[in-house]
This record gives C-alpha cells, sequence and structure tokens, in this order.
C-alpha cells in the first residue's frame, strides 16, 4: 500500500474548496440569477422578451465559443490567473447593470463581459483544479466541484428574488457583483486555490514521493492514462470525437428540456405555481446525481455510467410525453435530474482519465464551442417546432433519439491507446 503525506499536509483539498466556490458562485451568482431579475427589468423598461432572451443566448455563445483560446490560456497561465482575472471581467459586468437604460447595454454588460469572464474564469478553469490535484479521486472531485454550482442554484434565485423585493433590482447587480469578487477572485481564486501539486512540491491525490512506484504495481479500478497527451494526439482518436457526439447531443437534449419543460407543463392544463414547483425538484436531484456519478464513478467505468445516465434521460423524457397526472411530473423531475446531474460530470471525468492534465483544458476548450452551439441549436429548434405544430411532441421525440445516440457514443467511446512517444509521463 502506498504511503500519504501526513494527514492535514495534502493541499488538495484545500484547492478543490476553492474551486467548488468558484464553481457555486459562477452558477448561483451569474448563470441562475438571470431568471430572477430580468423580469422586474423588463416590467421597467417594457423591452420584450426577445430583447432579454437574445442577451442570455449571447451570454452562453460567448461562454462556450472561445473554448479553443479558454483552453490555451488555462494552459499557457494556469487555472488559477484565469479564474482571477475572468471572474473580477465578470464582476465589472455585473456591477455595470446597475447603470442598465438601454437594451444593447443588457447585451454588453451581460452577454459580453459577464460571458467572457465566466468562461474563462468558471467551468473549464475549475475542472482543471480538480483534474490537476487528483488522478485516482478524480471523478469525485469532479464530482463534489460541479456539485457546488447545483447548490449555488438552489441558494441564491430565492435570496435574489427576496433582496430585489426589498431594494429593488439595481442594488442587486451590485450586491452580486461584490459577492462574486469576494467568492471567486479574492477568496476562491487568490486565497484558496493553487494550479497543480507539483507547485508546491507534492503530487496528485497526496501521494508521497518515496511511494511513486507503487502507484504501478496497484493499478486504480477504472482507467487512467499512464501518460499525458498532446492535444492534437488526442483530437486524432475516435474516442475524442465520439465524447464531442456524446456531449453534444446531451447539451442539444439537455437545453431543449431546461428552456421548454415548463411551457409545456402549463400547455398541457398544469398551472404556472404547480409546474414550477414540481420541477423545483431538479436541482436538488441533480445534486444527488452529481455526488452520485463522482462517488461511483471511482469503482465503475465512467462512459457506462454516463450511457447509463442518458438511458435514465431517455426514460425521464418518455415519462414527461405521457405525463398527464401530478405524480407522473414528479417522478419525471427526479429521474432526469439525477440523470442531469451525472452528464455534467461524466465528460470531464472521461476527458482526464483519457488524455491526462497537460493539456486536459485545451482538449476540453476545442469540444465546448461543438457542444456550445448544439445546445442553442435544440432551444431554437424546440420553439420553432412548438410554433409550427402547437406542441413539442416531436421536440422530445427528437431529445429522445439525441439522447440514444449520446448514450451509444459514451458506451462505445473506449479509452484510446496511449500515443507511442508520449508528451510527458504521469509517473
Amino acid at each position: 500500500m502506498s504511503k500519504l503525506i501526513p494527514k492535514g499536509s495534502f493541499y488538495g483539498w484545500i484547492a478543490l474548496a476553492g474551486a467548488m466556490l468558484v464553481y457555486f458562485a459562477g452558477t448561483g451568482n451569474i448563470f441562475y440569477v438571470w431568471g430572477v431579475l430580468w423580469p422586474p427589468m423588463a416590467v421597467e423598461f417594457g423591452w420584450s422578451r426577445a430583447t432579454f432572451g437574445g442577451a442570455f443566448s449571447l451570454f452562453m455563445l460567448l461562454f462556450g465559443a472561445p473554448g479553443p483560446l479558454i483552453g490555451a490560456s488555462i494552459v499557457r497561465f494556469g487555472p488559477r490567473a484565469n479564474i482571477i482575472v475572468g471572474n473580477a471581467i465578470a464582476a465589472l459586468g455585473l456591477a455595470a447593470l446597475f447603470f442598465t437604460s438601454e437594451p444593447w447595454h443588457l447585451y454588453l454588460f451581460y452577454g459580453v463581459f459577464v460571458g467572457v469572464g465566466n468562461g474563462f474564469g468558471m467551468f473549464a478553469a475549475t475542472t482543471t483544479i480538480a483534474n490537476n490535484w487528483f488522478i485516482r479521486r478524480r471523478s469525485l472531485a469532479m464530482g463534489l466541484t460541479v456539485a457546488a454550482g447545483g447548490l449555488g442554484g438552489l441558494a441564491f434565485p430565492p435570496l435574489i428574488a427576496l433582496l430585489t423585493s426589498i431594494t429593488g433590482w439595481r442594488d442587486v447587480w451590485v450586491v452580486l457583483a461584490f459577492t462574486h469578487l469576494v467568492l471567486a477572485v479574492i477568496v476562491g481564486g487568490l486565497f484558496l486555490i493553487r494550479n497543480k501539486p507539483e507547485d508546491l512540491g507534492q503530487l496528485p491525490d497526496g501521494v508521497a514521493a518515496e511511494a511513486v512506484e507503487n502507484l504501478e504495481a496497484a493499478p486504480p479500478r477504472v482507467y487512467q492514462t499512464p501518460v499525458d497527451w498532446e492535444t492534437g494526439q488526442a483530437m486524432r482518436r475516435l474516442a475524442t470525437w465520439l465524447l464531442v457526439i456524446f456531449g453534444a447531443a446531451n447539451m442539444f437534449a439537455l437545453n431543449i428540456m431546461n428552456v421548454h419543460q415548463v411551457v409545456h407543463l402549463e400547455d398541457i392544463g398544469f398551472s404556472p405555481l404547480v409546474a414550477a414547483t414540481a420541477l423545483g425538484l431538479l436541482p436538488g436531484m441533480s445534486i444527488v446525481g452529481r455526488l452520485g456519478f463522482g462517488a461511483v464513478a471511482q469503482r465503475i467505468e465512467p462512459r457506462y455510467l454516463a450511457a447509463l445516465c442518458l438511458a435514465l434521460q431517455v426514460v425521464a423524457v418518455t415519462i414527461l410525453l405521457n405525463a398527464r397526472v401530478l405524480p407522473l411530473i414528479y417522478l419525471y423531475a427526479i429521474i432526469f435530474g439525477i440523470s442531469y446531474g451525472g452528464l455534467i460530470v461524466a465528460a470531464p471525468t472521461l476527458l482526464g482519465a483519457y488524455y491526462g492534465r497537460a493539456r486536459y483544458a485545451q482538449i476540453l476548450g476545442w469540444m465546448l464551442p461543438i457542444t456550445t452551439a448544439a445546445g442553442a441549436i435544440g432551444g431554437l429548434l424546440a420553439g420553432a417546432i412548438h410554433d409550427a405544430t402547437n406542441t413539442y411532441m416531436l421536440a422530445f421525440i427528437i431529445v429522445i433519439a439525441f439522447s440514444a445516440v449520446g448514450m451509444v457514443c459514451a458506451f462505445l467511446a473506449r479509452p484510446p491507446k496511449p500515443p507511442s512517444q508520449p508528451a510527458e509521463r504521469l509517473f
């Protein structure tokens, strides 16, 4: 059995806590509060829903489209620098929304500043921290990181709604900016996070230097690449493109459901309050999925779990398609929430396991524009289908089909054979 650095001295858990704090702020403080704050702004200015929807679409586009630049920046400057600078830019955008008086302010302050800042400083950067500090516990570290986002989704919206009713939306944007600056930039980025264990004279998982040889003698239960891959090597492997298709199919389906599930329930006769209450289970159940996937993927190959999550997604959407009574809506929310949470953990866990640490962010960065575009297309397509047919039936059938395709791709994405001339050996 390998020796460990004495208990309490391994810094990885502290660095991971910093990444979790950044993810908590980046989702709860930015992503989820938009739905709470744009309605009172629309009432004051009389702007259309399309105006606010366009600003959010620009935010999503700039979150993922610069993926190759985000990945290259993380590799070049380290995830910590990206977290500090990116989230400082996002905080600036949040504060600037206090001065909103024209529609273009939404697009510049939220769409551009917050979108770019969040893109550079959140998902790719925080999962890189988890990937750098943990190998054998990688899936658990990934699960804990993204579970913090689920907690942010539960915590921030009700607090922001209450604060908005007391102070008005302008002051709330300033509060959010200050909160984001403190949590993501100062505490998470400056105080807690460090890029990788080697910077502190440590090794991933807290393994002591004199025990490195025992790692190969006791191989992990699930596949972990023995080498760090170069980006070009990874992009030429079939497994990478199967994971790209898996991610794109998942985001396509996920965006359709997230955007249209509430209005679908209203269309079939449920009140907005009942629909929102039933679907309020989703964030909590997604936390179960995130933590559960992270824990179980230490013992079962993550690609099998990813395929299982998409199979559950097929079951959930099939239930929703046929549901006309409230218990089935709750059943849908439970199953879909668990599968959705697990799928968020799946892609970064698989990329880290297959391609290592050195170019993880860059490989992920090349995937982000494709998966983000698929998500954007899904939301727009479902709306167009509803406008043409006055029902979401065809859209949900397409979701089931895409989920099935993603399930097959995840199952077939076997670990690629390591290159004959690796860029850098881990051990």
